[in-house]
């Protein structure tokens, strides 16, 4: 192989030059499809210190791939003094990703609360404005307000998994504050809806219904506002059954009604996972 040839192997690839511990590591990951020796050689650049930033988040990407998640914790933890500090906002990111791929809740909150502190201190992003990441193999822009709320909104699903929908919905209200768009949105409807306010909770879908938010055309956005709305309807009569002068609901006539709408309004698709409802107290969120 010629060097020209080398080096459009090494791009195709994406595969680093030289002979190294972490380049034999990415040559067993990407090009042997060999994650479990691929694991061995990035032990081995750590040890000897050879691209040690890129070495240990990779090795605890592949880890997760192999549900081994937990070792992959026990690593960053252990090893992320070695790295720069360059490295460590893309080590909290991983840190995230295994946290929820382990249940870890109360984790994945702390490390949020993390961040947002780091954030209020101007210390993420390097204390720049903007910051360059990929998406889907793309470059992309991120701004620290974009950045902001995408924390807010991991850590209003945190409190919504441990069933404080309350905590939840304060989160949810700053980063819609901050960065609205509709999938915060239809998450801070389920906040809603899970303690019973029911009109509220229609005002926020029906703004998402109408495209009020970023994301509104997006089909799934779409499909989960059809769920809510059944959701919330199955709590909820309908608005045009409310309020009517003289309605007796326990009248037979309108028990045969109710019954005929929810005969009309069955369900067309999944229905919403079902958050087990831990504490209902209001925790001191320090954000």
């Amino acid at each position: 192989m010629d060097k020209k040839e080398e080096e459009q192997f090494h791009v195709f690839y994406k595969v680093p030059s030289g002979d190294g511990p972490y380049v034999r590591a990415k040559h067993a990951q990407l090009i042997m499809k060999d994650p479990e020796g691929s694991i061995i050689w990035f032990w081995k650049a750590i040890n000897e210190r050879d691209r040690v930033d890129s070495a240990l988040k990779d090795m605890a990407i592949v880890m997760k791939q192999l549900d081994r998640s937990e070792e992959a914790i026990e690593a960053i933890k252990h090893f992320r003094y070695l790295c720069s500090k360059q490295a460590q906002e893309s080590l909290d990111n991983v840190l995230l990703d295994l946290f929820k791929k382990c249940g870890k809740v109360e984790e994945q909150i702390v490390l949020l609360k993390q961040k947002l502190r780091q954030i209020y201190e101007g210390k993420l992003f390097n204390g720049r404005p903007i910051k360059i990441a990929r998406s889907h193999g793309k470059k992309i822009q991120v701004t620290i307000t974009q950045e902001t709320a995408r924390v807010l909104g991991n850590l209003g699903w945190a409190y919504m998994q441990k069933g404080n929908f309350m905590a939840a919905e304060v989160v949810y209200k700053k980063a819609q504050m901050i960065y609205s768009d509709s999938n915060k949105a239809c998450n801070l409807a389920q906040c809603l809806i899970k303690q019973a306010r029911y009109d509220e909770a229609r005002y926020i879908l029906e703004d998402v219904w109408r495209g009020k938010y970023l994301g509104s055309d997006d089909t799934k956005t779409k499909n989960r506002v059809e769920e809510l709305l059944l959701e919330l309807d199955s709590k909820q009569p309908p608005p045009f059954l409310q309020n009517i002068p003289g309605l007796d609901l326990d009248d037979d006539f309108v028990n045969e009604l109710e019954h005929l709408i929810n005969e009309w309004a069955q369900p067309k698709s999944r229905r919403l996972p079902i958050f087990e409802e831990i504490s209902t107290f209001r925790d001191q969120l320090a954000c």
